[in-house]
């Protein structure tokens, strides 16, 4: 009985995987640029996988998807390095991790504050220690990274609000963690990327604070509004991060009803005058025309509906869409390091928070991967499971952070 019981579980879990490529091959689309296909598939498959089975536990009344996802990260394996004192604290409520090199130094250290992605329910300490500790080591600075709270506990604006308290506990105590007040930088990628450009918003003369140096935006989430720009159907299916995960995502997180699933996709949230407003910031005419696809033109916004908008109206919040923010915060900004990636959903998001940011006399350097796609940064310290992307992009933070 106990075999013939393993062995049908044995089954299911085959059955599964099974399911998760036949998904991948008919619903992935791999970019033809990008080096080591057969990597990225063979990832895409477990990560489908792993959503499938977290889907089917929670349809089981077992656990929800999300607490099953969030499980996984306690896999992760976690490099000890003896060059690093590495210590886990508390900022309030707030759980924080902080790498200092052990190494003697002349003077104060840079400081990094670092905002990890994760679609607000991964991204774990432990998940980004090994690439914070990489990041440490090459710039020779002290890091903090933010644990903030997460799904499926805590929706918005819990990321938000915990990354700015624990940014500001941060910059009130720098000398006792040997960090120089004029060289911080606040960091992150995908939604941390977005909550990084936020929190240096909201510290916009904030005279009792240090003033941060410099921001790094690794395909940060700019915008919730207008979900129609080319990037959004060009990669809609390229792994990592569908269009359908990345919305189920914000639903989630944002507490939101899936009846509205196509109205926000639609934008018929949208109010008329609030459109003509910022039209002129949310517009794909305001890409690069080597972004903006030939015949693309969407009908966008759709016709209005109040009964959206009432409900989901916390998307319009410039808490969420930092590219809303007004001119005067914006031209007051630190300069900054925006990274895109070509096959990334999030690219147009990117670029025109790259616009907005120049357009205020704010200095830029845009760094734009051909080959990238979502997640890549992540795998730049995973040697087999990198990509060239991975190292690409990497190295372009460490000497942007360096140069500093």
């Amino acid at each position: 009985m106990l075999i013939l019981g393993l062995a049908l579980l044995g089954s299911f879990f085959v059955g599964i995987f099974i399911w998760a490529v036949l998904q991948h091959f008919l619903t992935a689309d791999i970019p033809s640029t990008l080096q080591y296909p057969t990597k990225l598939r063979f990832l895409h498959c477990v990560f489908l996988y792993m959503l499938t089975l977290a889907e089917i536990l929670e349809k089981l009344g077992i656990c929800s998807m999300l607490s099953f996802l969030k499980l996984l990260q306690v896999c992760v394996r976690i490099k000890k390095d003896d060059r690093l004192t590495v210590t886990d604290l508390y900022f309030g409520t707030i759980p924080v991790r902080l790498f200092q090199p052990k190494a003697a130094s002349s003077g104060p250290r840079r400081g990094i504050i670092f905002f990890p992605g994760g679609g607000g329910f991964m991204g774990s300490l432990d998940f980004f220690h090994n690439l914070s500790s990489l990041l440490v080591l090459e710039t020779d600075s002290v890091l903090l990274l933010v644990g903030y709270r997460k799904l499926p506990d805590h929706h918005y604006p819990s990321i938000y609000q915990d990354c700015l308290n624990a940014s500001i506990h941060f910059l009130k105590t720098l000398k006792s963690y040997g960090v120089d007040p004029s060289r911080v930088v606040l960091c992150g990628d995908s939604i941390g990327g977005g909550h990084a450009a936020s929190v240096t918003q909201a510290l916009v003369g904030r005279s009792d604070l240090p003033q941060i140096k410099a921001q790094v935006l690794v395909y940060p989430v700019t915008q919730l509004i207008n979900l129609q720009l080319p990037s959004h159907w060009q990669n809609r299916n390229v792994p990592f991060l569908s269009r359908k995960f990345m919305m189920t995502c914000v639903f989630k997180y944002m507490v939101m009803d899936f009846h509205w699933w196509d109205a926000i996709l639609d934008g018929t949230f949208i109010p008329p005058e609030f459109w003509r407003k910022y039209q002129k910031w949310l517009s794909a005419d305001n890409l690069p025309s080597r972004f903006r696809k030939p015949g693309y033109r969407p009908l966008f916004p759709g016709p209005f509906n109040e009964a959206a908008y009432l409900e989901n109206k916390h998307l319009l919040d410039v808490v969420n869409t930092p590219l809303l923010r007004d001119d005067e915060t914006i031209a007051q900004l630190p300069a900054a390091l925006v990274v895109s990636c070509e096959h990334d959903i999030l690219r147009d998001d990117a670029l025109l928070y790259m616009k907005r940011l120049e357009d205020q006399g704010v200095p830029v350097m845009w760094y734009h991967v051909e080959d990238g796609f979502h997640g890549s940064f992540l795998f730049s310290d995973k040697k087999f499971f990198s990509f060239p992307c991975s190292l690409k992009i990497r190295n372009a933070v460490i000497g942007y952070i360096k140069s500093i």
